[in-house]
């Protein structure tokens, strides 16, 4: 079966910096397309990032220039890694994979900025 873990997620200062990880397995990693989102307290998950089977990448306003999204096929890992991060970025965030249609959700990762 599908499974998602995300790792690397912290408490970090305004500014600092964080690489989150995203473990896939049960699927063709190197064929399919995956995301991150996330969702803060009292608000929708929402789009931060994804990166297509052949690489591109697509960022919502509020992270692009901060963060990247990146993948390694041979490992069967996504990555996002969020520079300049600010308070308005804490959240959950979460692994996204469409997979024979239907959609998975990693268990998330809690992001904290603050100081």
């Amino acid at each position: 079966q599908v499974q998602l873990v995300e790792s690397g997620g912290g408490l970090v200062q305004p500014g600092g910096s964080l690489r989150l990880s995203c473990a896939a397995s049960g699927m063709i990693f190197s064929i399919v397309g995956m995301g991150w989102y996330r969702q803060a307290p009292g608000k929708q998950r929402e789009l931060v990032a994804d990166i297509t089977n052949g690489g591109r990448t697509n960022y919502a306003d509020s992270v692009k220039g901060r963060f990247t999204i990146s993948r390694d096929n041979a490992k069967s890992t996504v990555y996002l890694q969020m520079n300049s991060l600010k308070p308005e970025d804490t959240a959950v965030y979460y692994c996204n994979v469409l997979w024979r249609a239907v959609n998975f959700w990693g268990q998330g990762t809690q992001v904290t900025v603050s100081s």
